[in-house]
């Protein structure tokens, strides 16, 4: 079930990156994951990421990393795919396909922009490729809030956020808010608040014409933290991309339909 998932750490710099990994296939398949792991790193998530990801471990060998442990101000989306290009220089990973998920999928099109040669096909799940109102709007509240250690606002705001009415109604996540809001508070936000701010300086736009590989750009087109039609407009800028927005669906588009790991699968196969 957990197809030999394991973590580890490597060294970047003066400090260490964490990262996972797991699955029995042939090809490497890279996994950047969003804003949510500066509140908690890869570590400790061998498991549950095997688990979740389970559907990929047949034809891949699956690598998720975490951005490197201590971060400094000014820290940028272009710094967090450098340092991702050295952690795969270090693994012995030359040519990977590439699949970032928000944060993870701005890193991912700087992976490609200014490393080539290491992407053999990339995916961009419910990202952005320059600044709009939304996402400013929504993430400077998300640091207003870390500043002020206002976890409980800050959970409740992201889930909102995230995920549709009827998700969350189904889910009846509502009901659980007294009890999610009390568990995985971080010691401090500052790991958080920094990667948040590269995100409202994140700006590829002009450079996506770079992409060489073949791209699937998926989103929804009622996204509430990254706008909507930022799914659309990526496409447009990356040369013969797939485009896959699903109607009704926002942020969460990744996990509340199951349609979301097929369409991967089909693109990376």
């Amino acid at each position: 079930m957990f197809n030999g998932a394991k973590g580890n750490s490597i060294k970047i710099g003066h400090t260490e990156m964490e990262y996972i990994t797991f699955g029995k296939g042939g090809k490497t398949l890279v996994i950047i994951p969003g804003l949510s792991d500066g509140l908690k790193t890869v570590k400790g998530t061998a498991k549950t990421m095997a688990l979740m990801y389970r559907r990929y471990a047949d034809k891949y060998r699956v690598y998720v990393f975490s951005r490197k442990n201590q971060l400094k101000n000014g820290y940028t989306t272009r710094d967090m795919a450098r340092d991702l290009k050295e952690a795969m220089d270090q693994l012995g990973i030359t040519r990977a396909y590439v699949k970032g998920l928000s944060q993870g999928g701005m890193i991912a099109q700087y992976l490609a922009v200014d490393y080539p040669e290491v992407v053999e096909k990339l995916i961009i799940a419910v990202s952005v490729a320059k600044q709009n109102d939304t996402i400013q709007q929504v993430v400077q509240g998300w640091i207003t809030m870390a500043e002020k250690g206002d976890y409980k606002s800050f959970i409740i705001d992201s889930l909102e956020k995230t995920y549709t009415e009827d998700y969350l109604t189904r889910k009846k996540y509502r009901w659980m808010y007294p009890l999610i809001t009390r568990i995985g508070k971080p010691k401090d936000f500052n790991r958080f608040i920094i990667q948040a701010r590269a995100c409202l300086t994140h700006n590829a736009y002009e450079e996506l014409g770079k992409i060489q590989c073949p791209t699937l750009v998926i989103g929804g087109d009622r996204d509430k933290v990254v706008g909507i039609s930022t799914s659309e407009e990526m496409a447009e800028a990356i040369p013969g991309s797939r485009l896959v927005v699903y109607p009704n669906l926002g942020h969460g588009a990744f996990v509340e339909t199951k349609d979301f790991d097929q369409e991967a699968l089909k693109f990376l196969s």
